[in-house]
């Protein structure tokens, strides 16, 4: 997969985590949530595919699950896929670690529609 990197952050201090662990932020002219799991960092779409419910004004249940605040749907923070069965899926970006802070990575040419 061919990936531009864009810098989200310095360092995890940085990120404006909320008391359920997830951040809206924006990074090259796209906003992303973040989630804070288990000593991880994912990057997800900031809104539901169902109904577009602010990721970040959910939770993450005990099994690192995102939870929608909307109508609670759950997505795994890992790969997207929709765990609570309605068939959803939520887009996920891979996340990089560097000297100089957070990166994510989006596909080449990715409109970054959603």
């Amino acid at each position: 997969m061919n990936l531009t990197w864009h810098k989200l952050a310095e360092s995890i201090e940085e990120i404006p985590w909320n008391a359920n662990n997830l951040a809206e932020i924006e990074a090259a002219g796209r906003s992303f949530c973040l989630a804070r799991h288990n000593g991880q960092v994912f990057a997800i779409a900031p809104k539901c595919p169902h109904a577009s419910g602010r990721m970040a004004g959910g939770v993450i249940d005990g099994q690192g699950n995102v939870v929608c605040p909307l109508h609670r749907y759950k997505f795994c923070l890992s790969n997207g896929r929709n765990v609570s069965g309605e068939g959803y899926f939520l887009k996920h970006f891979p996340l990089e670690w560097r000297e100089d802070g957070l990166y994510v990575g989006l596909q080449k040419g990715f409109l970054g529609i959603f």
